[in-house]
C-alpha cells in the first residue's frame, strides 16, 4: 500500500507545521548542530532516482520498472504508463531520471534502464515526453555494448553539462565474486564496460569527444577504467564532472572525470577482493592511471551525490554529500579545489540504505532509501538559515 506523507519541510524554518508532520520529524547530531528528518513519502519499492518537476511534484523511479509522482502534499501517484520493460533482476531494472535542460518547453526527461536482450541485457538510455498519465514518444538512444548474461554493475547516473551534452556512467558489469578476467573489459576500448560516456542529447557522438575520430574505438567513451559509477554530479564552479565508484572490499573511490582519462580499474584499487585476496597484483599505483581523489577503506557503497549551493544553509554551502547504502548514512565531505580536506557522516542510526541525493530548490536536500518499503526523505540543518 502506498502512503502519503505531508510535505513537512516548514517545520525546518517555523513552528507551524503540522502535528502528523512534527511528530515524523528525526532529529540528528552534526557537527553545525541537529539535522532535521522529515518524511516526504513511502510505501516505494527500492525506488532509485529522484527529479523534481518545475511545479514542485517529484518524478521517482522503482527498479523493477515503475515511474511515479509524488504531488506537493506527498500523495504518490499510479505507476506511469508506457514505460519500457526491463530487466528487474540482481542490480538491474529501472535506474536513473533526470529533466532534459529544456524541460520547461520540451517536458523531455532521460532515463536508464537495464535492457532485457534475448537473454541477455544492458544498460539503456532512452528519452521521453511526461505526461501526467504516462511516457509518451519514447526512444532509445544509446544501448551499452556488448550484451552481457550478468546481473552486477550497471552504472548508471546521467548527468548533463552546460553544453547539453550527456555524461553516462557505466559499470564493467563483473559480477560480485565474478571472472577476474571479466574485470579487465573496463581497461578495453572496444566495449562500453567501465566506462563513462558522453554523447549529445540526441545520442550522437559530440566530435571533441576523445575516441571521435573512429578505429577499434568506441566513440562514445569519454573515460575509462571505472569499477561501477553509481554517484555524478557536475562542479558548480568549474563545469567537471565528479564521480563515485563502488570498490570491492573496500576502495569505493571519488573521481574527477577527465576526457581519455583511466582510472585504473582493475590493475589498481585500495579494495581487496571478497574472499580477501589482492585485486590483481594488489597495487595502488600505476603509471597512466589516474588516482582517486578520495576513497573509503572500508567501503561506504557509494550512491547518489550532490553539491550543495544553496543559501538557505550557510554551513554547507560548497560541501558534497554522498549517499550511503552499507552503513545508511549521508556523507558531507569539505572540498578544497579537488582536495577533501574533511569528511562528516550524517544521520547515523537512521539505518535505512541511501540510494539518492538530490538538492531542491528550496534548499532542502532530499534522499531516497532503497528498500522494499523506500522512503523519499527531506533534511535540512534546524534553526538554520
Amino acid at each position: 500500500m502506498l502512503r502519503p506523507r505531508l510535505l513537512a519541510g516548514i517545520v525546518l524554518t517555523t513552528a507551524a507545521g503540522s502535528a502528523a508532520a512534527a511528530e515524523a520529524a528525526q532529529r540528528f547530531d552534526s557537527e553545525h548542530g541537529p539535522v532535521v528528518v522529515t518524511e516526504v513519502a513511502s510505501g516505494l519499492e527500492h525506488p532509485w532516482s529522484l527529479a523534481i518537476l518545475p511545479d514542485g511534484r517529484m518524478l521517482v523511479t522503482e527498479r523493477p520498472g515503475r515511474m511515479r509522482l509524488i504531488a506537493a502534499d506527498g500523495t504518490v501517484s499510479a505507476p506511469l504508463e508506457q514505460v519500457p520493460e526491463v530487466h528487474a533482476r540482481g542490480q538491474g531494472g529501472l535506474l536513473d531520471v533526470v529533466l532534459a535542460p529544456d524541460y520547461a518547453d520540451s517536458r523531455r526527461i532521460y532515463f536508464s534502464y537495464a535492457e532485457p536482450r534475448g537473454g541477455r541485457n544492458g544498460t539503456a538510455v532512452a528519452h521521453a515526453r511526461l505526461t501526467d498519465e504516462a511516457l509518451e514518444d519514447v526512444t532509445v538512444i544509446f544501448r551499452q555494448r556488448p550484451d552481457w548474461e550478468g546481473q552486477h554493475h550497471y552504472g548508471s547516473r546521467l548527468v548533463f553539462d552546460d553544453r547539453r551534452r550527456l555524461y553516462v556512467t557505466l559499470g564493467e558489469r563483473n559480477t560480485a565474486r565474478g571472472a577476474a578476467k571479466d574485470r579487465e573489459a573496463a581497461q578495453a576500448l572496444e566495449n562500453h564496460f567501465g566506462k563513462v560516456v558522453r554523447i549529445q542529447a540526441d545520442g550522437s557522438v559530440p566530435p571533441d569527444n576523445p575516441y571521435a575520430d573512429g578505429g577499434k574505438s568506441r566513440p562514445e567513451i569519454w573515460s575509462y577504467g571505472h569499477r561501477n559509477p553509481q554517484g555524478a554530479a557536475l562542479h558548480p564552479d568549474t563545469g567537471m564532472l565528479w564521480l563515485n565508484e563502488h570498490g570491492p572490499m573496500g576502495g569505493d573511490e571519488l573521481n574527477v572525470v577527465r576526457a581519455g582519462v583511466n582510472y585504473g580499474w582493475p590493475v589498481i584499487t585500495y579494495g581487496r577482493d571478497y574472499s580477501g585476496a589482492p585485486v590483481g597484483d594488489g597495487i595502488t599505483e600505476a603509471p597512466g592511471m589516474a588516482q582517486p581523489i578520495h576513497h573509503w577503506v572500508p567501503s561506504i557503497a557509494t550512491s547518489g551525490m550532490a553539491f550543495y549551493t544553496a543559501e538557505r544553509f550557510a554551513p554547507w554551502r560548497g560541501n558534497l554529500f554522498v549517499g550511503s547504502l552499507k552503513f545508511g548514512q549521508l556523507v558531507r565531505l569539505e572540498l578544497e579545489g579537488e582536495t577533501v580536506v574533511h569528511e562528516e557522516r550524517l544521520l547515523e542510526g537512521l539505518n535505512r540504505r541511501i540510494r539518492d541525493v538530490r538538492l531542491g530548490p528550496d534548499g532542502a536536500l532530499y534522499l531516497l532509501t532503497d528498500e522494499a518499503d523506500g522512503r523519499v526523505l527531506r533534511i535540512g540543518l534546524a534553526n538554520t538559515n
